[in-house]
């Protein structure tokens, strides 16, 4: 699979090749389909010691993990992380659209930061339904949509909660066909998204103590305008080994992660929708190397969040 190399791991149970590492995967407190506790099994079951779940404008499902009754599978070493979807006003220009901002170690208990991601998902539901109202004058009978998620479960709506209801529906095949159908930009439902730039959010993690990465920007060898723009603004990582990326588009990412100095990260980026983890893990490739920067990055900001095996 795209950007997959093979080694060695030494540790027993994990089968060579595997990644040990995940930076990258979402529950069903935004985006994804599992409750954090059973994306955490599965994920220490697939040989990973190092996981961050990065939920869309949302850390609770690391608080949820580190409460009462902790639910850390042994062996599993759980950072601290966020995704933050920011529009791209103010960076270099003929640059439409919207960038996604990784935050990793961040204290979760940051008062100030949690405003800011509470502000986030407020327009979230907003862009939602309104997105809704879009549908619904498309004569798709959406008045059961709230049926689709749990609302005490998921705060941090998207796109992709809407997608899978008009898969159950049958009015589209996939998520991929809902986007391209009625949900994707210049489709007929599409919304604008409403939120913070790359900026407040960059400021927003490092001030509470987290590294700032950019995620999944396939794009940057070709935008070096807009990763010296971001580097200037506080950006620390680049997300270098991504599951879908081609080892091409691997190698051309590391060298601008080098260029500019920023830390290396990796991660599935999963979500549920295809299949099981371990199959999008088999895919996966992130070198336990990143490891080590990736903390001494975080380090430098404030000690990162997290829970160290047992």
């Amino acid at each position: 699979m795209a950007g997959r190399r093979h080694g060695d791991n030494s540790e027993p149970g994990i089968p060579p090749g595997l990644a040990t590492i995940d930076l990258h995967t979402h529950t069903l407190r935004s985006d994804g389909v599992l409750e954090p506790a059973t994306l955490a099994s599965a994920v220490a079951a697939a040989g990973v010691r190092l996981m961050a779940i990065t939920d869309h404008d949302d850390l609770s499902a690391f608080r949820d993990l580190n409460g009462a009754a902790p639910s850390i599978p042994p062996g599993l070493e759980l950072l601290s992380g966020v995704e933050i979807n920011c529009l791209t006003a103010g960076l270099p220009e003929q640059w439409e659209g919207e960038i996604h901002v990784l935050g990793f170690g961040m204290d979760p208990l940051d008062q100030a930061f949690e405003a800011i991601l509470a502000d986030q998902r407020a327009k979230r539901r907003i862009r939602f339904e309104r997105t809704v109202e879009r549908l619904r004058e498309l004569d798709l009978p959406v008045d059961d949509v709230s049926d689709a998620f749990d609302q005490s479960r998921t705060a941090s709506l998207g796109r992709p909660t809407l997608a899978r209801f008009l898969v159950a529906k049958g009015w589209a095949t996939s998520v991929e066909d809902s986007f391209a159908r009625y949900l994707g930009r210049g489709r007929p439902a599409y919304i604008p998204r409403e939120g913070i730039g790359p900026r407040e959010a960059i400021h927003a993690i490092r001030a509470a103590g987290g590294l700032a990465v950019l995620a999944h920007f396939s794009e940057a060898p070709e935008r070096l305008d807009v990763i010296a723009e971001l580097r200037e603004l506080g950006l620390r990582g680049l997300e270098v080994y991504y599951r879908a990326f081609d080892q091409l588009t691997t190698n051309a990412l590391a060298v601008v992660a080098r260029d500019f100095d920023l830390v290396a990260t990796g991660g599935s980026d999963y979500h549920g929708d295809t299949g099981s983890y371990a199959a999008a893990h088999a895919g996966l490739w992130v070198p336990p190397e990143v490891r080590g920067p990736l903390f001494a990055a975080i380090r430098g900001s404030r000690a990162p969040e997290i829970v160290q095996p047992i």
